[in-house]
């Protein structure tokens, strides 16, 4: 298995891929069109010719990304392969000069294994703003704001780390 950079030829293996996990609410779903219009941002894994894996590095502003539509085929879990897409996004953000990478997730202590803390969504006025408003979950979020600091200096104020209670 592999992690290459995403092609057009994956649109509809990604796509099926994010489509299942979206189908179960575990993420947002991603239009064939928009994942054209994003390709750049995309990585993907690959087993025998087959897309088995997806992430995407979205760049919010200059000290701020998101890691969106990570996905891994079932029969794939357990491999790493998760965390080499996540790898892969942050080395990337690194490499642009990111400071801080976001994850909306249900899948918090995967992402701290990975070294990303919860923080409040509303110290994300960015992210709220540009992308969250426009969803359907927008009032009833449940997902948890996870960053990740890179060795980038940020020029954005430091957000408060939050505990999930239960």
């Amino acid at each position: 298995m592999w992690i290459r950079k995403a092609t057009v030829d994956d649109v509809e293996s990604m796509q099926h891929l994010i489509g299942q996990f979206a189908a179960e609410g575990l993420m947002l779903p991603r239009s064939e069109k928009s994942l054209y219009e994003t390709i750049q941002n995309f990585t993907v894994a690959e087993s025998a010719g087959r897309v088995v894996g997806t992430a995407g590095l979205h760049v919010l502003w200059k000290d701020l990304a998101e890691v969106r539509s990570l996905a891994v085929s079932p029969d794939c879990h357990g491999q790493g392969l998760g965390r080499r897409l996540v790898e892969s996004c942050i080395e990337e953000a690194t490499h642009l000069g990111i400071a801080r990478i976001l994850s909306l997730t249900y899948q918090t202590a995967f992402f701290e294994r990975l070294g990303f803390t919860v923080v409040e969504r509303d110290t994300l006025p960015r992210k709220v703003w540009k992308d969250c408003v426009l969803c359907k979950k927008f009032d009833r979020c449940d997902e948890v704001a996870m960053i990740y600091y890179t060795n980038i200096p940020s020029s954005a104020p430091p957000v408060r780390d939050h505990t999930p209670v239960g």
